[in-house]
């Protein structure tokens, strides 16, 4: 058995997460990872969360792989570029490093570059001459995802709204902070509140609506 959390949609909080135990199959294949989320699903349902979307390119429905990182588009100069380059490129280390050619990889090569483990502590985030710092710390990661998807994609978004819950088999909190199933959770719940415009009108604005003081000090969920 392994533990690995769900998030849903809130009324007040934007997105409540839920640990979930259920089966977990080993191994990298497309088949073992299926068996993975429908175990977690299968678990969720057991607690009475249902209408569930896997977001990875794991996912057995077109919209959880678009939904990707690895897939999502967003605005860059004179092009697009995934939302995994985008993150991956706008990481900057301590002594103002950063590493602005990996915009121009691919989400797999993005995500694999070697520097990102060896250059020291991340001190915040620069994408499009805007600066973020690490607290909240999935703030960046957040607006940048719910940005790309609201602004260039709006064709998926009505079936998004459709969904109650999102997974990322993928995502382990031991290891990792940003997950694309939680940000789908504060999309969807911004969307049906009708403040979807505001949060996205600033940075400041962004932060203040989504990572109220009582949430910040919470942690994960």
């Amino acid at each position: 058995m392994d533990k690995r959390p769900i998030f849903l949609t809130h009324p007040i909080k934007l997105f409540e997460g839920k640990e979930i135990d259920f089966h977990f199959f080993n191994g990298f294949s497309i088949t073992q990872k299926a068996k993975s989320i429908k175990s977690l699903h299968q678990s969720a349902n057991h607690q009475g969360i249902t209408n569930i979307l896997e977001v990875s390119t794991k996912s057995n429905l077109k919209i959880g792989w678009e939904l990707s990182a690895f897939n999502l588009m967003i605005d860059f100069e004179d092009t697009q570029i995934s939302l995994e380059c985008a993150f991956q490129g706008s990481k900057v280390f301590e002594g103002d490093k950063q590493y602005k050619d990996i915009y121009h990889k691919t989400s797999l090569e993005a995500k694999k570059d070697p520097r990102l483990k060896n250059s020291g502590n991340i001190i915040g985030f620069e994408f499009n001459g805007v600066f973020w710092q690490n607290e909240p710390k999935t703030a960046f990661y957040d607006w940048m995802y719910i940005k790309a998807l609201y602004q260039n994609n709006r064709n998926i978004i009505d079936e998004l709204c459709t969904y109650r819950a999102f997974t990322d088999i993928e995502f382990n909190p031991k290891k990792s902070i940003n997950c694309q199933a939680k940000t789908c959770a504060i999309l969807v719940s911004l969307i049906k509140q009708n403040k979807i415009e505001e949060a996205l009108s600033s940075k400041e604005r962004f932060i203040e609506m989504v990572y109220p003081k009582v949430l910040v000090q919470g942690g994960l969920f």
